[in-house]
């Protein structure tokens, strides 16, 4: 499963697209909106998706983790919108059937959403 969503994410239903008989693991990363960032009080963060590509990179991270590591599957579901702190904004997780493989490729997925950022961020501060 790959999703960009406006709907809350349910870190149980990504758990379960991904999870088999043969997996020894679901190594799982759920994203968060904190409080603070750059030392200043958040009130919310905004992602977009305008033109509407990013599911096509959050398929290539999920395609690069197959093939660098034997995972059985991978899912990334991104929020979007307008989200409040404490909301969940990425679920990522990977079932594999040993634990080091499943917890190198969701780091790896996990780095590259930060460094490619599919959507567009706009953060709104408490003081403006």
């Amino acid at each position: 499963m790959i999703e960009i969503t406006e709907e809350l994410i349910s870190p149980e239903r990504v758990i379960e697209s991904v999870k088999s008989d043969g997996s020894g693991c679901v190594v799982t990363y759920v994203g968060l909106i904190r409080n603070h960032s750059q030392g200043r009080p958040v009130l919310s963060v905004e992602y977009r998706d305008s033109p509407g590509n990013a599911v096509n990179t959050l398929q290539d991270i999920a395609d690069e983790a197959r093939q660098k590591w034997p995972i059985e599957d991978i899912a990334i579901s991104h929020r979007t919108g307008r989200l409040n702190v404490g909301e969940i904004n990425l679920v990522v997780a990977v079932a594999s059937a040993h634990r080091l493989e499943g917890f190198a490729a969701c780091q790896y997925a996990i780095d590259q959403f930060k460094q490619r950022l599919p959507t567009r961020k706009t953060e709104t501060y408490r003081e403006g």
